[in-house]
């Protein structure tokens, strides 16, 4: 399960430039005058700067008050707000040494953390492991198992897909008398000779 993935922050200048020119497009709609309380525009291919400056213009027509309850602009205001949130939380993440980059499948990648989870039937979570993005699924089984364990499940059968089913994990199965259910493991399957052993 991949429930904390960050894209990558770089084209996020692009998105809060373009929310913010719409935000101001908007206001001006209402009240041409207000360019004149409007913060200066960042000119600098900086996030940081970026940012600053769409906070401000964000505090500046939130505080008019005959101008964000305009049910208009307070649309593009609060799209700018998500923008502005989303935008710092890829931008500190991107400066986490700790998070990798993983990936979904062979062409989608994502920058960030992975919650490996274990649960009933009933979707009750009873184990979560939390990785880099870059950890395979597989090698945190035995983890989730043993926490599971742990927090009183009687584990008998475990369900999954084809990323759990590694010699390791089908040999600790067996040796505790648990049954996997999922896709054999390529390399299981279909072995790792090369073509000419």
């Amino acid at each position: 399960t991949h429930t904390l993935s960050r894209s990558n922050p770089f084209s996020a200048i692009d998105v809060l430039r373009e929310r913010s020119k719409l935000l101001r497009k908007t206001v001006y709609l209402f009240d041409d005058q207000f360019k004149e309380q409007m913060p200066r525009k960042n000119d600098t291919n900086e996030l940081e700067k970026e940012l600053a400056y769409c906070k401000e213009l964000e505090q500046r027509i939130e505080k008019e008050e005959s101008l964000s309850s305009i049910p208009a602009v307070k649309e593009k205001l609060n799209l700018l707000k998500e923008t502005i949130e989303d935008t710092q939380e890829n931008f500190i993440l991107s400066k986490d040494t700790d998070a990798k980059t993983g990936h979904k499948s062979a062409d989608s990648s994502f920058f960030g953390y992975k919650t490996h989870l274990a649960m009933t039937e009933e979707r009750i979570i009873t184990a979560a492991v939390v990785t880099s993005g870059e950890k395979g699924d597989g090698p945190e089984l035995p983890k989730l198992v043993e926490i599971s364990q742990e927090n009183g499940i009687d584990v008998n059968t475990i369900i999954g897909d084809g990323a759990y089913t590694g010699t390791e994990n089908i040999k600790q199965a067996s040796d505790q008398n648990i049954k996997v259910v999922a896709k054999l493991n390529i390399t299981i399957a279909q072995g790792a000779r090369k073509e000419e052993d």
